[in-house]
């Protein structure tokens, strides 16, 4: 199975979407085994869902999404890509993570303002040496994650990194950078 799909593999929408190098390096974050249990809280289109359903063949990934038009888009993109280790979750976390049985992995891609609650939800769904990995796309976010992991700190492990990637365009015979907004990619381990 190879990491990183290529943006265009997704059915899209008008709906967020991690782009590939963002995903390839919350991926290797995550460190998802073939068994792993995943939740996407926040999936947007489903591009983590999906490549984290074709990392764990023999587990399952639970896609929690408040949005309608994303659901849609998400359950077309499981059935593009024929996953049946996938299942979608319309609701509002916290409280789609209700029914979930405990989880290896947790990525957060999207709180619609409820960071707190739903990390403090995860902390009682993820297994001890579990990986939650939240992508912040605003300070605020990233300000509030901390915090929480400070207050946290004999519970979760984390480090942080921001990532900037530029892509290539063409302007006339030139090629010139166009840089992509910057993500911030928190990774924690629950400590034993």
């Amino acid at each position: 199975m190879k990491l990183g799909l290529p943006d265009a593999a997704f059915i899209r929408g008008k709906v967020p979407m991690t782009k590939q190098e963002i995903r390839i390096l919350t991926l290797v974050k995550a460190q998802i085994g073939p068994r792993d249990i995943v939740c996407d809280i926040g999936a947007g289109t489903g591009s983590l869902s999906i490549e984290a359903a074709r990392l764990a063949p023999e587990g399952h990934v639970y896609a929690i999404e408040r949005k309608k038009e994303a659901v849609c888009l998400i359950e077309a993109n499981r059935e593009r890509f024929d996953l049946e280790n996938l299942s979608v979750i319309e609701a509002e976390a916290p409280a789609g993570l209700e029914g979930l049985p405990p989880v290896d992995v947790a990525m957060i891609g999207g709180s619609g303002g409820h960071l707190m609650e739903i990390l403090d939800r995860l902390t009682q769904k993820l297994r001890e040496g579990g990986r939650l990995v939240i992508n912040c796309i605003t300070v605020q976010t990233l300000a509030e994650a901390l915090d929480y992991l400070h207050v946290h700190e004999t519970v979760y492990r984390y480090e942080a990194v921001q990532v900037q990637v530029s892509r290539l365009r063409r302007a006339g015979p030139y090629d010139m950078a166009e840089a992509q907004n910057p993500v911030y990619i928190i990774t924690c381990t629950k400590e034993a």
